[in-house]
Formats: structure tokens, C-alpha cells, sequence
């Protein structure tokens, strides 16, 4: 059983919902990931997905994606991602990390170092998961499997436009849970309409048996709790980026966590 399924389960025996915060690796100080990702934690985290920068995230709004260029020009790439989360590890060997990101820096980290390098070196550093946004379910069978064989999940993305065949595709290959996309649009867009997301995730369920997180338009302790009353876990991203993007070194971390509190008291309430 994965960490990821494992925490799932026990948060759904305990009657609680998952809080899963993002941020992007190397943002917005290239050495303050691991720390960042302990403070997470500390603030009640279930889950941490760890954004992996690229140079054309084209499912990201203009807050990650400026996060994402930060990163890269401080020289965070996939290596150093993988570092952040093998020191993270010397810590935390039970909180589940998310790889999130695009098919261009795991197939490139690949050419790199070796085919299947990216799922071995993952394994290794102690990564729970992978969602990448522009893998189609219907071609990653292979790499899905691999992924298993190694002790990891491939989470996949469900947005409001997912046809009842596409989430049954996700279906067959998704572990871990699922990523619903609460806006037609990019991250940190627009408003959430916590009506349509409670509509849609019984038509979900119907096809994936797995947990489901929403995520897409959550800013605050009051929509986080919304969505906490429908959905198996709350992603929120684009919030943190915007909260710490101008922060000096010392206030990042104490600041995330007081913001993450925020949410967590509102999910458990």
C-alpha cells in the first residue's frame, strides 16, 4: 500500500478530509523547499505537492508561472527538485510528496540519466506520487505500472469538461486520487462555484473509486470548507505562491504556516 493510500485511509477513519498544500520547488529562495514542506506540515498538511519548474506550463495561471521561471533562473530543476525531497525525508518518512509538472522535464531527466531514471531516482528519494499534466491516461499504462512496480501513484487531473469515457480511461490507470479542476481555466482563476463542484463529484464517483481533491479557485479557510464538506481533500496552490512571493527568507515559512492553520481549523471544524 502506498503512503498515499495510507494516509487516506486513515484520515477517512478518523472522519477528517485531506489537506494537500502546493508550492513550487526552488520559490521563492532556491534552498527553502524542504523547510517550506516541513512548516507544511507542521500546519497540518496531509499531503504536499511539489511543483517541478518549466518553462511553458501551459495549465498554470500567471502566479505559478512566474514562480516557475523564479525557480529556474535560481537553477531548480528536476535534479534539485529530487534533493529537496531526499532532504525532506531525513525528517519525514510518513507525509506523502506529489511530483507535479510536465511531460518535457521527467522525458528529458530520462535522456539524461538513463531510461527509467525518473521512477527510479524518484523511488529513491522518497516521492509518493507523479501528476503530469500533459500525460493522456490512454498512453500511460506503461508508465503507470512502472510507477506502481515502485511503490508510487499517477494521479491524473478531471476537469469540469471530463466526459464520462475520459474519467473511465482515468479510472483504469489512476491510483492514489484523482485531481478535480474545479474552473475551466488556469490555476488561481476565476471564482469557485462550490454548487457545480458538489454537482460533479457524485458523476466522478461513478467511475473513479479512488479520492478525489479539488483544487483550482481555493483561497480561503471559508471555500476550503466548502469544498471539504463534498470533496476527499483541498488542494491549494496559487494562494500560497502570491502569499510568500515578495517575503524575505525568515517570514516564508512562519507565514505559510499561520495561513495553512487558517485552512485546517476550517476543514476539521
Amino acid at each position: 500500500m502506498s503512503r498515499i493510500q495510507t494516509t487516506f485511509e486513515q484520515l477517512k477513519a478518523q472522519g477528517r478530509k485531506a489537506l494537500i498544500p502546493y508550492v513550487t520547488a526552488g520559490f521563492p529562495f532556491a534552498d527553502i523547499t524542504p523547510a517550506l514542506m516541513h512548516g507544511m506540515v507542521e500546519a497540518g498538511a496531509d499531503v504536499i505537492e511539489l511543483g517541478v519548474p518549466f518553462s511553458d506550463p501551459m495549465a498554470d495561471g500567471p502566479v505559478i508561472q512566474k514562480a516557475g521561471e523564479k525557480a529556474l533562473g535560481l537553477g531548480v530543476g528536476m535534479v534539485q527538485v529530487l534533493d529537496h525531497v531526499r532532504e525532506f525525508r531525513k525528517r519525514n518518512t510518513t507525509t506523502p510528496v506529489v511530483l507535479m509538472g510536465y511531460a518535457n522535464p521527467v522525458e528529458r531527466y530520462d535522456q539524461v540519466h538513463g531510461e527509467g531514471a525518473f521512477v527510479r531516482d524518484s523511488a529513491e528519494a522518497g516521492v509518493d506520487g507523479v501528476l503530469i499534466v500533459d500525460y493522456p491516461p490512454e498512453e500511460c499504462e506503461a508508465f503507470a505500472a512502472s510507477l506502481q512496480a515502485n511503490g508510487m501513484d499517477l494521479i491524473f487531473l478531471l476537469a469540469p469538461t471530463s466526459t464520462d469515457e475520459r474519467m473511465a480511461q482515468v479510472a483504469r490507470v489512476a491510483s492514489g486520487y484523482v485531481y478535480y479542476v474545479s474552473l475551466k481555466g488556469v490555476t488561481g482563476s476565476g471564482a469557485l462555484d462550490t454548487a457545480a463542484v458538489e454537482q460533479m463529484l457524485p458523476r466522478i464517483r461513478q467511475h473513479v473509486h479512488i479520492p478525489v481533491g479539488v483544487g483550482f479557485g481555493i483561497r480561503d479557510a471559508a471555500t476550503a470548507q466548502a469544498i471539504g464538506k463534498v470533496a476527499d481533500a483541498v488542494v491549494i496552490g496559487s494562494r500560497i505562491i502570491q502569499l510568500i512571493e515578495d517575503q524575505e527568507h525568515a517570514k516564508v515559512v512562519p507565514l505559510t504556516i499561520d495561513f495553512l492553520r487558517g485552512i485546517r481549523k476550517a476543514l476539521d471544524a
